[in-house]
């Protein structure tokens, strides 16, 4: 029998055509835009990793990565065990599963472009709901000049957006198993705590591993969401890595732009490959 192995290469060789231009090629051109200097495209002189050098070695990056850092740690603390939590307290009735998961699916359907606006309308004294409500409880109407506030915006912003999708990942982990376990656990006296201890958490791993993944990418590179709501501000507060990043986009600064491009392409690399390690580790130790 002719042997049919390879077929399925024809059917991902236009994907990764596809890819090949759309993600590909811009690296490649960005990676050799980051070794030169550029004052319009076509004079470009080569400096090397001049700019690689300028941007390890300033303040202004580490600052930036740090706020990151902290932006992406505080958004896992808070969306992980939230997202855990809603999933366990879905209702196992058909009917009611398919109308929460809905609900819990609506804020995935905005727009990134439109999140800031609605939370910016909804934080107007004036027309907003919540602008109305929150000074009763000490919320300033200058809450743009203070760092907690602003900060306090773009994490439950963030958690409104997002924990959606950590919900259904573990509620799709949690459907797959088997009701005897709980039977077995039942018969044996188990609490609560234990049975998400034993029998829930560990059918978690694989999804909570590739949520903590998906969740810190998109928030280590926040942009869309957060350049909106102050611009960086106040006083450089929220200028994260993308927004940096940005802004020397604006400026026209083609190389060191592009170099600052590749490093946080390396972040995001070096982290993808420690969960993909992690992961082994982790399929080694709980076998399907």
């Amino acid at each position: 029998m002719k042997d049919r192995t390879n077929s399925g290469w024809l059917f991902v060789l236009p994907a990764a055509v596809v890819l090949g231009m759309v993600g590909l090629i811009p690296l490649i051109t960005v990676v050799n835009y980051s070794f030169f200097e550029i004052f319009i495209l076509d004079a470009r002189f080569w400096i090397g990793t001049e700019w690689y050098a300028d941007i390890i070695g300033s303040d202004r990056f580490w600052a930036s990565f740090g706020r990151s850092a902290l932006f992406s740690a505080l958004i896992l603390g808070v969306q992980i065990p939230l997202g855990i939590a809603i999933a366990l307290c879905i209702p196992r009735n058909k009917l009611w599963v398919g109308i929460t998961l809905v609900i819990v699916a609506l804020p995935l359907l905005v727009p990134w472009n439109m999140i800031p606006s609605l939370w910016l309308s909804l934080l107007n004294p004036e027309s907003g709901i919540l602008g109305r409500v929150l000074p009763v409880v000490g919320w300033p109407s200058d809450w743009k000049l203070s760092i907690p506030h602003t900060w306090a915006v773009l994490v439950v912003m963030d958690v409104w957006h997002w924990t959606s999708l950590v919900v259904i990942l573990c509620y799709s982990a949690l459907t797959t198993i088997p009701p005897s376990y709980y039977q077995a656990a039942a018969i044996d006296g188990a609490g609560p705590w234990q049975v998400f201890r034993f029998i829930q958490l560990p059918q978690l791993y694989n999804v909570l591993l590739m949520a903590v993944l998906l969740r810190f990418m998109d928030s280590f590179m926040i942009y869309t969401e957060a350049f909106p709501i102050n611009a960086g501000g106040p006083n450089g507060a929220t200028m994260f890595l993308a927004v940096d990043l940005g802004e020397e986009i604006k400026a026209f600064n083609y190389g060191p732009s592009a170099a600052r491009s590749v490093i946080c392409f390396l972040i995001i690399l070096i982290v993808a490959w420690s969960f993909s390690k992690a992961q082994g580790k982790l399929d080694e130790r709980h076998p399907a």
